[in-house]
């Protein structure tokens, strides 16, 4: 893995890097904050998942993220949201394509081939951290935004036990029930709404799978909650189901990075509780 460039921050360090993926056929990028306890011990991972139209660096250089990742010693991953490049099917849209991967393995033409991004998060990426990183490969987390949000809730809810924790900032909980969803799946996995089951957080939950807990927190003034991000959906999921969902709508805030970094070290200090 090449690390593309690299700056010292709260006594640790923020790197870019990139390698090219078994899972997507491509390059990819990605952020990851490097504690200054890594120095001296192997140090749990919080994986952090972005949404429609950002890359590695969205959360990088707007999530605020390091200082309480420096505090609680707590590596920080920030992988990208597709595969790229002139070679990799693409979309004039924002929400298909390149920046829109939806953390699915594409089934369909022309996603197919590249469009491996379920894989990529689940298995390729906790690897390669694994081999080039000091991290305690039993402690890790995920989280994230958006489309990222409902990435983040599908790999826990597929992969119990493996994650430590799970949350995610104003999440696309129900894609198969929203515009957004609808769209990207009908694209990438087919016209059976039946596959899409397993990559919707709703779905999974009604279909028996489980984590213990969950924290979201939501933008009271978030212009896409009643279209695309349905909170409610999850509520009566988790209180059908028993898991424990703390939901927080906030007053004032939308979907933007100004609402994701005022509540970020909160998220970290609460994964950092069920890491230790």
């Amino acid at each position: 893995m090449e690390i593309v460039s690299r700056w010292t921050a709260f006594g640790g360090e923020q790197l870019v890097c990139r390698h090219t993926s078994s899972a997507t056929g491509t390059p990819m990028t990605l952020g990851v904050f490097v504690p200054p306890q890594a120095l001296e011990t192997p140090c749990p991972v919080l994986t952090y998942l972005s949404g429609l139209t950002c890359t590695h660096a969205n959360v990088m250089e707007k999530g605020e993220y390091r200082q309480a990742a420096a505090e609680l010693g707590i590596v920080i991953v920030c992988p990208d949201t597709s595969p790229r490049g002139e070679d990799v099917a693409d979309d004039e849209a924002y929400d298909l394509g390149q920046g829109a991967g939806f953390y699915v393995d594409a089934t369909e033409a022309p996603w197919a081939p590249h469009f491996r991004m379920r894989t990529y998060v689940e298995e390729e990426l906790p690897a390669l951290i694994r081999a080039n990183f000091n991290v305690a490969a039993d402690r890790q987390s995920i989280f994230g935004h958006s489309m990222g949000g409902h990435g983040a809730l599908t790999v826990a809810l597929r992969n119990p036990g493996r994650y430590r924790s799970v949350s995610a900032f104003a999440p696309i909980v129900a894609p198969s029930q929203v515009p957004w969803g609808v769209k990207a799946f009908s694209e990438y996995l087919g016209e059976d709404p039946a596959a899409w089951r397993r990559h919707d957080a709703v779905a999974l939950i009604e279909d028996g799978a489980r984590v213990p807990e969950i924290l979201v927190d939501q933008g009271e003034s978030d212009s896409f909650v009643i279209t695309e991000l349905r909170p409610e959906l999850l509520v009566k999921a988790c209180e059908d189901a028993g898991i424990a969902l703390t939901l927080r709508m906030q007053q004032g805030y939308d979907h933007s990075y100004y609402f994701i970094s005022t509540f970020m070290a909160e998220h970290i200090a609460w994964h950092a509780e069920r890491l230790a």
